[in-house]
């Protein structure tokens, strides 16, 4: 496919914003190019994938838009039209976290409207199949390939493949105003910037450039509403209340815990080095919370079988087996004899015993199967790719520089909501990555008032989670059961 160009704007001023007074220790100088009237469409659309059976039941469009101003980044995009009611419902700018990941990990394993079929890879192109709690029910969605060179995005030059946090921020709000203005139709829809992960820094910081835009007049207007983050990093502080979680879901004793807090003094981190039994409770705490022992008992050719289960914990949900990693070269994922818990996963698959296997299936292997799917050249193909563009598609791409330069988004949370603009924090309760306990720290720290009270919330007559909301619009409500990657929150933003 040949790449599109889009024409140069003889027109373009340069505007540079300065933050308030609140955010003077950073100042973001913003290189906004004024839009030209006469660009043309920039996505294609897709009416059928390689390995979806039929037609796509939901309006999917993918392209590319070019962002900085020459254009040598250019950013890959999935567009998936709202299912209900796409001239009235929200419009969704979603970045996916784990800080250098494609956006595809969103639509195919979070919030999207299609999901691998969870199969061991054969030899054939993977099965997709329909998601029925997507979020694009509710809301039309924009999952972008940021920073630069994730996904299916890239560079021109060397150089545009270098960048900070933010410079994607800024390329994020220069990339969604570029798509309003190809998509005139959406340009009155109220807008949510979203994410999870490591996306709690990037989110509030592009919601804040949006706002800020809008401040000083840059059109087109966004109508922007608020923001929403699932297990969100936040703070520098958020690492230290995984010890608090262990504790509280019973992966270490009372005795180390307390033990910890005493000699630690809440600091797991960065720990003083002449602290000695820190140190050594540390060592204790990390032998202790790297394998734990679970019996189950199987129905195995109709007898009672139990199966004594050595596992490493899997820190992004601890109730699922920790899988090796997704690997482009899935030949190479075992060295010697396979894992107990590959043995495992495999057998509860062949038996199809899948409601007890649920909780233990390895959630790595849908990771192992978009490299067969996404690198598949009939996919490439089907999604519009730019031949040439990139070499071989890794989900989490981080081989290019990309200088995290900011570490602590609080202080954005605490003005967009002094701006009033509504915000969802969610945390999947077995997360241990970005614990709950450390996101309802520093909400608490911004010393809300309470207007509901912690309250379950229910979905299909079961507690899905808890919630509490307070003043200046904010929510944080738990999902029971998951992590932020697999959120069940299906309710109308």
């Amino acid at each position: 496919m040949t790449e599109h160009v889009r024409p140069s704007c003889t027109t373009g001023k340069l505007r540079i914003l300065i933050r308030s007074s609140l955010f003077s220790y950073l100042i973001l100088p913003l290189v906004l190019v004024q839009l030209c009237s006469n660009l043309a469409s920039a996505g294609s659309p897709v009416k059928f994938l390689p390995g979806f059976e039929g037609p796509l039941p939901f309006e999917l469009e993918t392209g590319y838009i070019g962002v900085d101003e020459s254009e040598d980044v250019q950013l890959f995009y999935y567009f998936v039209k709202s299912e209900s009611s796409p001239e009235t419902d929200p419009l969704v700018l979603w970045l996916t976290g784990g800080n250098c990941c494609t956006s595809f990990s969103g639509l195919a394993f979070e919030i999207g409207p299609i999901k691998f079929e969870q199969v061991l890879y054969h030899g054939t192109l993977p099965k997709l199949l329909s998601n029925p709690y997507s979020w694009t029910k509710v809301a039309s969605i924009i999952f972008v390939d940021l920073p630069v060179a994730s996904g299916f995005s890239y560079a021109r030059t060397a150089k545009a493949s270098q960048s900070t946090v933010l410079q994607a921020c800024n390329q994020a709000y220069e990339f969604l105003r570029k798509w309003l203005v190809d998509h005139p139709e959406f340009i009155s829809s109220p807008v949510y910037i979203g994410g999870d992960s490591y996306s709690g820094i990037t989110v509030p910081i592009v919601t804040q450039i949006i706002s800020d835009g809008n401040e000083v007049g840059i059109e087109p207007h966004i109508d922007l509403k608020g923001y929403l983050l699932g297990n969100p990093t936040t703070t520098p502080g958020d690492g230290n209340y995984a010890i608090q979680f262990a504790h509280g879901m019973g992966l270490i004793s009372d005795e180390l815990y307390e033990s910890l807090k005493l000699s630690c003094k809440g600091e797991y981190q960065n720990i003083d080095p002449s602290n000695a039994l820190c140190l050594q409770n540390m060592e204790a705490y990390n032998q202790a919370s790297n394998h734990f022992s679970a019996s189950f008992v199987l129905l195995y050719f109709e007898k009672l079988v139990t199966i004594q289960l050595l596992s490493n914990i899997d820190t992004a949900h601890i109730l699922e087996p920790d899988c090796p990693y997704a690997s482009p070269k899935p030949n190479n994922l075992f060295i010697g004899r396979r894992s107990t818990i590959q043995v495992f996963c495999k057998k509860t698959r062949e038996l199809k015993i899948l409601e007890l296997a649920a909780p233990f299936t390895c959630r790595m292997d849908g990771y192992r199967l978009v490299y067969h799917w996404a690198n598949d050249e009939s996919v490439q193909e089907a999604l519009h790719v730019r031949k040439g563009s990139i070499g071989e598609w890794i989900r989490c791409n981080c081989r290019y520089p990309y200088i995290r330069n900011i570490g602590n988004s609080l202080p954005y949370h605490a003005n967009l909501s002094i701006r009033g603009y509504r915000s969802l924090i969610y945390s999947g309760d077995h997360d241990m990555i970005v614990p709950h306990f450390g996101t309802q720290a520093w909400i608490k720290s911004l010393n809300y008032s309470i207007i509901d009270d912690w309250r379950q919330w229910i979905l299909r007559g079961q507690v899905a989670g808890y919630t509490r909301t307070y003043a200046n619009k904010m929510t944080f409500a738990t999902v029971k059961a998951r992590n932020s990657h697999f959120p069940l929150l299906q309710c109308r933003i």
